[in-house]
């Protein structure tokens, strides 16, 4: 496995936090200053456990895309954050920000979005007028550029725009003039009644990230690692250095290492206060939102059984709505209730899927249409009073007539309070190894080769291939390229904006996230990504495209046309024979999810009969069943060539009861993340988190490791 692939694995450090050291280090810039710094957060977050920090900041440039990894990572290795980014600006030189309480955030935050605006997508201009006019609440580093001449005729002007301007960044650049540069900052710093602020200018976590470092300079500048010269750092001192090192490094000037730990503490932020705020428009006067959700569940549930709602219903939606009053997220039910009843109020068919079919509040709220009656559904997959996520509904909507909802959802909330997430781009096997073979001097036609011999999420070579190739592995420029690739694979190349999760806020959404210009016009997008947003538990709506209802309701259409029936989702017959009886000919041409050639192949075989079977279908010819060797033990107990059996922990006693309930309906074949999970819970009691964080391991390539380590 690459040892830099982006898994969403918690950190296991032994040992108690480290105590507070006097220096703390500032100017981290992380992947997210894209293809500049070359250790993602995990491993800037381990190094600097190990070294003995207790807090660390992060710098990038113009963003705050990464704060949240950072964040996330700090935290898991018992050390606190601290949330800033580094201002390159078009008129003066950097500055690095951080905000010292949740007001200074969203200032920084709105500053942000303002320069992103200005700009074309991935861009962000900003001059210090634009700074000195949202520094409350801010902390800034003014950050040298390398000509001291100018920095020292700028530096009056940005002391008059930024009064509480009192540090200058000071660094060891080991090119030779090192003493006198940081001799004459110092004396600048005391011109302006403040002091240098030591910082090691950190682009990874160790020295033999370095090559890498080199690497993404070539991608960004468009050369090569041959002709790079001065655009390379001159050696492989950009790494994180423990506090005593800096101590020593900036003997002559302890007061430099004295101003991080007194700005340090002086940052009272943490992404935890970004509390959700769920937009109010869902609520009528006079109830509460868990009053209006109660009322619209309960009627629901009235128009699904008129008169009488079936006792297991009651009981579930009862526990449903306690959990939900419990951890507050009726608003987020609300909100997607009121976009799918304006959907329906303009005949615009939608269905919810994913985890949201778990729940019957949402199936009584016309969100979903798996019926709690006769389904056996697992409410833990969608929320959890443990887990205290937020529930994640998507939402299909017909794809031609999607752009109506997204539309009704900006005029409603307004684009300060709605925006669309983003998507982060990372580099899988086949894009590193071009675009590092590039660099590395390799023609297009090498370069080609060796991608084709690339298989799986964590880059590992088919070497059997590489004669046919006309490659020799053991080339040492090869080998070295090779090497390098693997490291860049699940490094982020860039931001692009999601299919169609939506984020909605009560106050204004640049006051929590920056927001910037998408490549379509008229789109712009926040710069965090789903992982991201689930981390701080916001909420977030997919508002997703899909073609197939729009074939179905030009389907209904035609129904009506011919024969005078008018249909829709609900009232569409079901269990006709005549379908399957086509499925298990394997005439699927353009029938949604079976159209496939692995499944046509599979439908005579599996042959099945009802709705459930070609659920079973559907999930059992994907790559983890087939390795897992789920679907010939399946297909032959089905056809009655093979004995149902259960697992057993002991057989002389035979399974246990709640493993024959599990697994029963697929002939004792795990097949279904919700049956994982539910042995997870019954069988092997893990608490309802270890069993989400099992099914997050099983449903993600990035999550590599975790399934062991579970």
């Amino acid at each position: 496995m690459p040892d830099n692939v982006q898994a969403r694995v918690r950190l296991v450090l032994e040992g108690p936090p480290n105590p507070p050291a006097p220096f703390v280090e500032l100017g981290v810039t992380t992947p997210f200053s894209f293809l500049r710094g070359a250790s993602d957060a995990k491993e800037l977050a381990e190094a600097a456990y190990n070294l003995g920090f207790e807090s660390i900041g992060i710098a990038d440039r113009n963003t705050l895309a990464g704060v949240v990894r950072l964040h996330t990572a700090a935290k898991d290795a018992k050390m606190r954050p601290l949330i800033g980014c580094r201002l390159d600006l078009e008129d003066a030189p950097s500055l690095l920000a951080y905000p010292i309480d949740r007001e200074g955030y969203g200032r920084l935050s709105r500053l942000l979005s303002l320069g992103k605006r200005r700009a074309g997508k991935g861009e962000c201009r900003l001059v210090l007028n634009d700074v000195a006019e949202h520094q409350e609440g801010i902390a800034f580093i003014a950050w040298p550029v390398d000509d001291l001449d100018d920095f020292e005729s700028e530096l009056p002007r940005l002391k008059t725009a930024l009064p509480s301007l009192h540090y200058i960044a000071a660094a060891h650049c080991y090119c030779g003039g090192d003493l006198a540069r940081i001799q004459r900052l110092d004396r600048l710093a005391r011109g302006i009644s403040g002091s240098i602020l030591a910082t090691n200018d950190v682009h990874y976590a160790a020295p033999d990230r370095r090559p890498l470092q080199d690497i993404l300079t070539c991608i960004r500048e468009k050369t090569t690692i041959a002709e790079a010269g001065f655009l390379l750092h001159a050696n492989a001192e950009r790494h994180l250095k423990s506090p005593e090192e800096m101590g020593r490094l900036f003997a002559r000037w302890p007061h430099a290492i004295s101003a991080t730990r007194e700005f340090a503490d002086a940052i009272h932020f943490s992404l935890d206060e970004l509390r959700y705020e769920y937009p109010r428009e869902s609520v009528p006067d006079g109830r509460t939102p868990q009053e209006q959700l109660a009322y619209l569940t309960w009627k629901g549930a009235e128009d699904h059984w008129p008169g009488d709602i079936p006792n297991k219903v009651r009981k579930q939606i009862d526990k449903e709505l306690a959990i939900i009053a419990k951890l507050d997220f009726a608003r987020y039910f609300l909100t997607v209730h009121d976009i799918v009843a304006f959907a329906r109020s303009i005949d615009i068919l939608c269905q919810g899927r994913g985890s949201a079919a778990n729940s019957t509040v949402c199936y009584c709220l016309k969100i979903t249409n798996a019926d709690p009656a006769v389904n056996d559904l697992l409410f833990e997959r969608f929320l959890s009073e443990e887990r205290r996520e937020p529930p994640d509904i998507d939402v299909d909507f017909e794809h031609e007539r999607r752009e109506e909802v997204i539309q009704h959802i900006y005029e409603k909330y307004g684009r300060d309070r709605a925006g669309i997430a983003a998507t982060v781009i990372h580099y899988r096997p086949r894009s590193a190894v071009r675009e590092v073979g590039k660099v590395m001097g390799l023609s297009e036609d090498m370069c080609g080769a060796l991608a084709s011999m690339i298989w799986g999420a964590g880059g590992d070579l088919e070497e059997g291939r590489a004669d046919d190739a006309g490659l020799d592995l053991s080339d040492p420029h090869l080998k070295r390229t090779i090497k390098l690739a693997q490291q860049m694979i699940g490094m982020p190349r860039h931001l692009s904006q999601h299919v169609g999760g939506f984020i909605l806020t009560e106050r204004p959404l640049t006051e929590t996230v920056p927001i910037g210009n998408g490549a379509m016009e008229d789109r712009t997008f926040i710069e965090w990504d789903k992982d991201d947003i689930d981390d701080l538990k916001i909420l977030k709506i997919d508002v997703l495209g899909l073609g197939m209802l729009t074939c179905i309701r030009k389907a209904f259409d035609l129904v009506a046309q011919h024969h005078g029936e008018r249909w829709d989702l609900a009232t569409v017959p079901r269990e006709e024979p005549a379908v399957y009886d086509m499925l298990c000919r394997g005439d699927s041409l353009g029938v949604f999810q079976v159209e496939s050639r692995a499944q046509m192949n599979m439908l005579p075989r599996l042959k099945p009969r009802e709705f459930y079977d070609l659920a079973i279908q559907v999930a059992i010819v994907r790559p983890g069943p087939i390795q897992g060797d789920m679907v010939h033990p399946y297909l032959k107990r089905r056809s009655g060539k093979e004995k149902v059996t259960y697992p057993s922990p002991s057989p002389e006693h035979g399974p246990p009861d709640e493993l024959k309930r599990i697994l029963d309906r697929t002939m004792g074949v795990p097949i279904f993340q919700e049956q994982a999970m539910k042995i997870a819970l019954d069988a092997a009691k893990f608490s309802p988190e270890e069993a989400n964080e099992l099914r997050k391991a099983m449903a993600t390539f990035r999550s590599l490791g975790t399934i062991a380590k579970l």
